[in-house]
């Protein structure tokens, strides 16, 4: 079974599955190889970003799959990068999109994120922890998104929309935003399950995306905490399915797409059968009774010295 699509808010059609490319210590040549596989386990989705240093890999796995006959055109791979915190500046953002766009040697991005509700000056640029906290300045939301708005009007990128924000950061840019965004990409797992931010969202026609869903175990930040869930691994026993598959197909019945990363072939494609069965009432009410606490806060980006001053400021109480 192939994996379903939602349609945006722009009216770009967005596979529910993606592949996430955070990698950052993986070889150009083995994220390449992994990406092709990818595609050739029907994955159409890819999602990577300017500060994952994957976008050249994602652009050469789409030129040689297109090489070896596994998609017709590039309109068949659906891409999304994010803009960094180091960009997130009114007048450095088309700059940053150039570079994304040459960075994957495409014409368009499909869809482009601001990766996160923070700025930081280019002192610091693609810096996380940041180093000297004074570096972390005011985020001016409005002024970003209305050049992300003419990025999508130049026909750069086909939809536009923002990562990590809150419900209170949503409903302000909901405030003034002339293009409302398509998605918010966050931080969503079992054991952090944004059942509040996916019903505002869905009320706005905005599209939910989880990260870190599995727990991103392999990342600096990420824990094995959702994957070791007692719950999870009961129910993937009496169905006979790993505790992955549960987990996202958990997430695919909140109605909501996942990125999730992974470079072993058997693993991928084992994360991408999870679309022919499903997970009963009672098994959804067994994993909506999991205590609930956000995995990664981001402190990186929070000190008293700078603009953001505590975790609960970033993240508006959301923890």
């Amino acid at each position: 079974m192939g994996i379903p699509e939602v349609e945006l808010n722009s009216g770009y059609k967005m596979p529910l599955l993606g592949l996430g490319t955070a990698s950052f210590t993986t070889a150009l040549a083995d994220e390449v190889k992994a990406m092709v596989h990818a595609i050739k386990c029907g994955y159409r989705h890819f999602d990577t970003a300017a500060h994952y240093g994957s976008e050249e890999a994602v652009g050469k796995a789409i030129a040689e799959a297109l090489k070896l006959g596994l998609i017709k055109s590039r309109s068949e791979v659906f891409v999304c990068s994010k803009l960094w915190a180091s960009d997130n500046h009114a007048d450095r953002v088309l700059l940053a999109l150039k570079k994304s766009l040459q960075n994957l040697n495409l014409e368009y991005i499909d869809l482009y994120l601001i990766h996160w509700p923070v700025t930081v000056t280019q002192e610091s640029a693609f810096e996380y922890p940041v180093a000297d906290k004074k570096n972390i300045i005011p985020f001016d939301c409005k002024a970003v998104w209305s050049v992300m708005e003419e990025a999508q009007r130049s026909g750069l990128v086909k939809s536009i929309g923002v990562s990590n924000f809150s419900c209170k950061k949503i409903e302000h840019l909901l405030s003034f935003a002339t293009i409302p965004p398509a998605v918010n990409q966050v931080e969503l797992s079992p054991a952090w399950q944004q059942k509040k931010l996916i019903d505002l969202c869905k009320a706005n026609r905005i599209v939910v995306t989880g990260y870190a869903t599995l727990g991103s175990a392999g990342q600096f930040w990420g824990t094995d905490r959702v994957v070791g869930i007692q719950a999870l691994k009961d129910i993937a026993k009496a169905k006979a399915k790993s505790v992955p598959q549960v987990i996202l197909r958990w997430a695919h019945q909140q109605g909501v797409a996942t990125v999730v990363k992974s470079y072993n072939p058997q693993r991928m494609q084992e994360n991408s059968d999870i679309f022919d069965w499903e997970l009963s009432e009672e098994e959804c009410k067994k994993i909506s009774e999991i205590p609930q606490s956000r995995g990664g806060k981001a402190e990186g980006f929070v000190s008293e010295e700078g603009a953001i001053k505590s975790v609960e400021d970033l993240w508006d109480g959301e923890l």
